[in-house]
């Protein structure tokens, strides 16, 4: 025993410690959720409830296969990646796993949050399902294929040509990718792209034939429409229809539809595009949902017409912090062409839902008001569980219903991958917590709960070390630069529960370390988590951090 522990200080010093630095693992014993949607919309008997997959959940593909759906949104720099969804009703969805769940399939070293993978599409063809995909920064476009939508989900097949938001059509045995890439013409301003097709051989993996553009610019490039994307195609009554997005996925999106006799076109734009936006209302109404768009069509068994779409519910002017959410509306069609929603209506919070056998709500709702608590009982996280960038190992294990993070990167690293799990935050209104167990042995050590959206945008609340004293602190970083915005001592070395509490653009800290609650610093300006004043394309997510040297 004395040569094993001469053995383990020898090793802990030449790792550049001692064996009183070598602080033990934090460890979490559970992780709860609340959360209320500041509309307090209720639907009637009969009816749903918008958005129908609450939170950061953008970019929805949805398809039917018999008398089910399937649904997968985007996911970019977050790990596991591309959650996919199941529902017999179109109202009720239960995540079944995630497409990219496998550190072999997809590198995400060195993305930014808001870059990887992008708008995804989910077929379906001869028992076999596909997901088209971009991996903006990491190899381009991509096919991975499964025979169960819940996985496992192939490596990727790679794809010779640029641009995003690649999706698949199936016409017989034949499939045909159509996406976003640059016009064949030079770029006559910022944002003007294309629509283009191209055969893809799905039996050998590979495109054939010539690609042949489809829509150059948008609905009418006289006026300099912008970033046409997240097209899908469609047949119906004898005509093609490509919908595409338009005008960017913030507060101009709309989404827009073009029809053709032949598949390669050429097509014309509908005369009453946009088929679906909210930049046309007044912004100061109240409890708005805007940047309504990427939406795409799917009949069900009874032969009506529905759209998936995203949209946001900002707090306040173009301010929303859980990013862009899945909603769903029913599509009308008129002298042949589809509208979602007309000019200057607003997209309903509640709505009589598709005429389907409903379901019951499942156990773990995504959308209305819900509340969960995950006290880690299983051998792994659940699959809602995502964290940054592809781990080339664990930065977790589960021990006796307690989550232990290992050690990680620190938080913002690009090329590193941090010790932080966590779930969406799905509600403007919310409150967080959990319960950790952590002695720093050096200053700047630290475990709790961190916020983030962006790399260089996120909250740490926790337990820390600061001129040698364990303290409970909030750190706040926007734009990079981290700043301490309160901290107070602490009397125990016994577990500390952290809870935040959000309401829209601000957030409070509470701390529970013995019999007394104390809260450490409200009425915190948390705007900066905000897309708004982050940028990027994702939402904040929350859950259990931990940095040791």
């Amino acid at each position: 025993m004395r040569m094993a522990g001469r053995a383990m200080i020898l090793a802990l010093a030449l790792a550049g410690g001692s064996a009183a630095m070598a602080s033990e693992a934090p460890r979490f014993s559970r992780f709860a959720y609340q959360g209320q949607s500041e509309e307090k919309a209720t639907p009637a008997p009969g009816a749903y409830r918008n958005p129908i997959l609450s939170g950061y959940y953008p970019d929805p593909s949805v398809t039917r296969v018999g008398d089910d759906y399937y649904l997968v949104n985007s996911s970019f720099a977050h790990f596991p990646g591309l959650p996919v969804f199941h529902s017999k009703d179109l109202v009720h969805w239960t995540q079944i796993g995630n497409a990219i769940d496998r550190p072999g399939q997809l590198d995400f070293t060195g993305r930014r949050t808001s870059e990887a993978v992008f708008a995804p599409d989910i077929s379906y063809h001869a028992g076999t399902f596909y997901i088209v995909n971009t991996c903006v920064s990491c190899r381009g476009n991509f096919v991975i294929t499964a025979r169960n939508p819940a996985g496992p989900w192939s490596d990727p097949i790679w794809l010779p040509f640029e641009g995003i938001d690649p999706s698949i059509y199936w016409e017989g045995d034949r499939a045909y990718i159509v996406n976003n890439r640059a016009p064949a013409e030079p770029p006559r301003y910022e944002g003007h792209r294309a629509i283009w097709m191209q055969e893809y051989d799905w039996r050998a993996g590979k495109m054939v034939g010539e690609s042949t553009q489809l829509v150059n610019g948008g609905v009418d490039i006289t006026k300099k429409p912008v970033w046409i994307e997240g097209p899908h195609i469609l047949r119906k009554d004898g005509y093609y229809y490509l919908t595409a997005a338009e005008g960017g996925t913030s507060v101009n999106h709309s989404q827009v539809v073009f029809r053709s006799r032949d598949l390669r076109g050429p097509y014309a734009p509908f005369a009453g595009n946009p088929i679906l936006t909210q930049r046309d209302l007044d912004p100061a109404r109240p409890n708005p949902i805007t940047s309504a768009g990427h939406a795409e069509l799917v009949q069900t068994q009874n032969g009506d017409w529905w759209a998936t779409f995203l949209a946001v519910r900002p707090y306040a002017g173009n301010y929303y912090n859980i990013g862009r959410e899945t909603f769903l509306l029913p599509v009308t069609w008129a002298q042949g062409w589809p509208m979602i929603l007309p000019h200057g209506q607003a997209i309903p919070f509640t709505a009589p839902a598709p005429r389907l056998p409903q379901q019951r709500p499942p156990a773990l709702p995504t959308s209305g008001d819900f509340a969960y608590t995950d006290t880690f009982a299983g051998p792994k996280l659940a699959m809602q569980w995502i964290g940054v960038r592809t781990p080339k190992q664990p930065v977790y294990r589960i021990d006796r219903h307690e989550l232990v993070l290992d050690r990680g990167a620190p938080m913002g690293d690009l090329n590193g991958v941090p010790a932080f799990v966590a779930r969406r935050q799905q509600h403007h209104v919310a409150t967080m917590s959990t319960t950790v167990r952590f002695t720093p042995d050096s200053d700047g050590e630290r475990a709790g709960l961190a916020a983030m959206q962006s790399d260089k945008n996120f909250l740490f609340f926790g337990i820390t070390r600061l001129a040698g004293k364990p303290m409970v602190a909030l750190y706040t970083t926007d734009k990079g630069t981290e700043r301490l915005v309160a901290s107070a001592p602490l009397a125990t070395t016994g577990p500390v529960t952290l809870t935040i509490r959000a309401k829209g653009g601000t957030m409070a800290f509470d701390y529970q370390a013995g019999a007394a609650r104390r809260t450490l610093a409200a009425d915190v300006d948390a705007r900066f988590l905000s897309t708004e004043a982050a940028g990027g394309f994702v939402g904040t997510i929350v859950g259990p951090y931990a940095w040791r040297r």
